[in-house]
């Protein structure tokens, strides 16, 4: 069974995210590291994906509306739409060699999907896929996201969670360009917040992430997974 190092950022900005990442890409593609999986949370964000960095009408909030709440916005080299990170997501992002026996990127996605529902259902929460979207829902609510970018079957990007994600945030978007459909949150759904003391805490939720990883990806967490 192959490794996985598990690194533990905290919140730090996604412009580190994103350099945090090329270096452990580079590395990854000339095998000098094993696959590693990197968790994080990243001060208020909208990411543009590749389908719209040249069109942003998917940002609903005007520039200065999001420069005065501190929001940041980041063209992206990753898939999809325009999505939001921000403080109470789990961000995850798999630096991995997917060669030679997974080089399949709708398994990819989909095994990242089933990530997420088992973490849910850790927590007593039932998400599900939706057939033609990407992502993992709770009835007609999105509770995570999947933008990834693949090159030469070396993962980057990933999947994010909502922990204790503060919804309202999401009202500066059309969160995957989908008009009919809402965002939740794990403090939501448990119809409490994520306080230090809630058993859904992001330490928890995280503990949870790195076991559903690594039992779906056939990986064995080596010595790295404790916090950075």
């Amino acid at each position: 069974m192959r490794s996985l190092e598990i690194r533990r950022l905290g919140t730090i900005p996604y412009s580190e995210g994103l350099e945090v990442q090329q270096e452990l890409v580079a590395a990854r593609r000339a095998d000098r590291i094993s696959d590693v999986l990197l968790l994080m949370q990243h001060p208020h964000v909208i990411t543009l994906g590749v389908n719209t960095r040249r069109r942003r009408d998917h940002v609903l909030a005007a520039p200065d509306a999001l420069a005065e709440r501190g929001v940041g916005l980041f063209e992206t080299e990753r898939g999809g739409d325009v999505t939001y990170h921000g403080p109470g997501q789990l961000v995850g992002y798999p630096i991995m060699n997917l060669g030679p026996d997974r080089c399949d990127v709708h398994r990819y996605v989909r095994d990242l999907e089933e990530v997420m529902i088992r973490t849910a259902a850790v927590f007593g929460i039932t998400a599900s896929r939706v057939a033609g979207l990407t992502g993992v829902w709770v009835e007609r609510d999105k509770i995570g996201a999947i933008g990834v970018r693949i090159s030469r079957w070396i993962t980057s990007h990933g999947f994010a969670f909502n922990v204790s994600t503060d919804l309202d945030y999401f009202k500066l978007i059309l969160p995957c360009g989908i008009a009919n459909r809402g965002v939740t949150s794990l403090a939501r759904l448990l119809g409490r917040p994520a306080a230090p003391a809630a058993p859904a805490t992001m330490e928890a939720v995280e503990d949870v992430v790195v076991e559903q990883f690594a039992a779906v990806f056939e990986r064995q967490v080596g010595d790295g997974s404790g916090h950075a």
